[in-house]
């Protein structure tokens, strides 16, 4: 096989391979993986890079924070493993905050691929685990030594043999070892099976290297961004948003910068960094901050380094959005899913018309935990459990239609089925359900949320680690759309819990958990009457709602009564 040129055709054809080759990567992670936040809500990613570090294809399964951290991690594995010094059978791995996806609850792994003796290509993925040690699943810790066992970059496989040390260390680590190492193992299993489809690829279509492939894909995806960005008015636009936080308030602010064929966003003048958990490494800002921007400027043109490459972030060292070592970060993603709707409050100046009001944008994961010594000791503890539930609140209205409910945007990561959680854990759902109310109003209604019920089955206590959004400052509308409805923790038996740290369920009681919803879109006064009845019709909106916002009470009526 030699080196040789592309036809037009040939380019696409392999352009739709390659994607397949990648989907086909993740899909074999989601189908191995232990973990219900893999295997049941796609929280992952998956890739194949050039040896130059870039990243040439994302799978379509998978979150915009582990795809697009994951595209500049592996420039780092590089700088400790060279290319010329990798092996075939090797497999390196890292949690590393900085470096990786913004936590240490997430691994990296990126493997070589060879053909005929020669490499060609690296193949790349990430998981969320269960568990990683340390105080666990909460915005409690303090310190990144307080959050779980730290993985600088490491070989996890040398030529084939596996670094079972390294998996020793794990193990001891973990309160749940056996999902955490299957995991692992489901990584390893989701890069071969891509290198194995890759070279298969090459071999069919007489390909020495994927070099002349992937500087096409990364050239023509950077033009089409720069046509993208220059059919933009050329400026600067400043927007911000309070948030909950912690200990105290939040804001975060952006500032975005319209050039001929970039775009910058700058978030001088956000909050400095917490003294908890919900700091958020520079990587992961960025991840997000390029996400809401593509969506809205190009979201046609594949997700690639040329892609990337278009938009450039920057936050002072220091705030919360660009922590410093060692801050604590496992909640990172309460900042960093918030960062498309404080863009969109910049592109919302600049095209008008273009951008969906705020939702509840971070997700309402449950990451509940009973046992190891933090709901009960013994047999009143039940039985021992840890599993991470992902849930969503409602989505901002968009400039033409109403917003989505219990919708993740941005993450993409999907609701876990019910059923999922109660096959493994002694809990039961007894409800969950639209909450009726929470979605903003305006001409165009925000989201809802949902409400969930939580039990026992044993009657044991169990406890939730919370780190919730959108408790104090809900989803603000926009256009004079009215905000979404505030989320709310709270027992069965009336007490509130707090949206932060952990919380105890007491034996015999349940949780109920109401997501916030997103904000509404233009005036109240001009949604459709028809909509609005549809609306009580389904028990999306109340008729004390309906007459409160829309001023349709007795029309309403009128129509329940026939």
């Amino acid at each position: 096989m030699i080196r040789r040129n592309i036809s037009e055709i040939e380019l696409q054809i392999m352009w739709n391979r390659l994607l397949s080759v990648v989907e086909e990567q993740a899909q074999t992670l989601v189908r191995t993986a232990f973990s219900t936040s893999s295997r049941e809500a796609g929280d992952i990613s998956a890739g194949v890079f050039d040896l130059q570090g870039r990243m040439l294809a994302q799978a379509v399964t998978g979150t915009p924070g582990h795809i697009n951290t994951m595209a500049r991690s592996v420039g780092h594995f590089l700088d400790v493993f060279p290319v010329a010094q990798m092996r075939e059978g090797d497999v390196y791995i890292t949690n590393d905050p900085w470096k990786g996806t913004g936590h240490l609850y997430d691994l990296v792994v990126v493997s070589p691929t060879f053909l005929d003796g020669r490499i060609v290509a690296l193949f790349a993925c990430t998981a969320h685990l269960v568990d990683m040690g340390g105080v666990g699943q909460t915005p409690e810790g303090r310190q990144i030594y307080h959050e779980g066992l730290f993985l600088p970059m490491l070989r996890l496989v040398r030529a084939g043999e596996m670094n079972e040390d390294l998996l020793s260390i794990i193990r001891a680590n973990v309160r749940e070892p056996v999902q955490v190492i299957g995991d692992v193992y489901a990584l390893i299993a989701c890069n071969e099976i891509g290198s194995r489809r890759l070279t298969a690829m090459m071999r069919e279509y007489r390909l020495r290297d994927v070099d002349v492939l992937g500087e096409e894909i990364i050239t023509r995806s950077r033009r089409g961004m720069a046509e993208a960005i220059g059919k933009l008015p050329e400026g600067t636009w400043t927007s911000s948003m309070r948030i909950d936080g912690y200990e105290a308030p939040i804001d975060l602010v952006a500032t975005l910068t319209i050039q001929r064929d970039r775009i910058d966003v700058d978030y001088t003048g956000t909050s400095g960094m917490s003294s908890y958990a919900i700091n958020c490494p520079l990587c992961y800002t960025e991840a997000y901050t390029t996400f809401g921007v593509n969506c809205v400027v190009a979201p046609h043109i594949p997700n690639n380094a040329g892609t990337l490459d278009a938009v450039r972030v920057s936050a002072p060292e220091g705030t919360i959005l660009s922590a410093v070592h060692p801050a604590a970060v496992y909640a990172r993603s309460v900042m960093g899913h918030m960062l498309p709707d404080v863009v969109y409050g910049c592109l919302d100046q600049a095209l008008p018309g273009r951008v969906p009001a705020e939702g509840t944008s971070n997700l309402w994961t449950l990451n509940m935990i009973a046992g190891h010594g933090l709901t009960g000791i013994g047999r009143a503890a039940g039985t021992p459990f840890m599993v991470n539930s992902f849930h969503s609140g409602g989505a901002g209205a968009r400039p033409q239609q109403d917003g989505l409910s219990a919708t993740p945007f941005p993450s993409g990561v999907r609701n876990v089925p019910v059923e999922a959680t109660e096959a493994i854990t002694p809990l039961v759902i007894w409800r969950k359900e639209l909450r009726q109310d929470s979605g903003g109003a305006g001409k165009f209604r925000g989201g809802l949320g949902q409400v969930m019920e939580l039990g026992s089955r044993e009657d044991a206590p169990f406890g939730i680690f919370a780190r919730f959004e959108r408790v104090t400052y809900p989803a603000r509308g926009r256009h004079g759309g009215r905000p979404g409805g505030a989320g709310r923790l709270s027992l069965a038996s009336g007490a509130v819990l707090k949206a932060k740290g952990l919380g105890v369920v007491p034996s015999g009681d349940r949780l109920i958990v109401e997501m916030p919803g997103g904000g509404g879109m233009g005036d109240p006064k001009e949604r459709d009457p028809a909509a609005v009845r549809k609306d009580v019709r389904l028990g999306y909106l109340s008729m004390e709602a309906a007459a409160r916002d829309y001023h349709l009470g007795r029309e309403v009526g009128e129509v329940e009564e026939h």
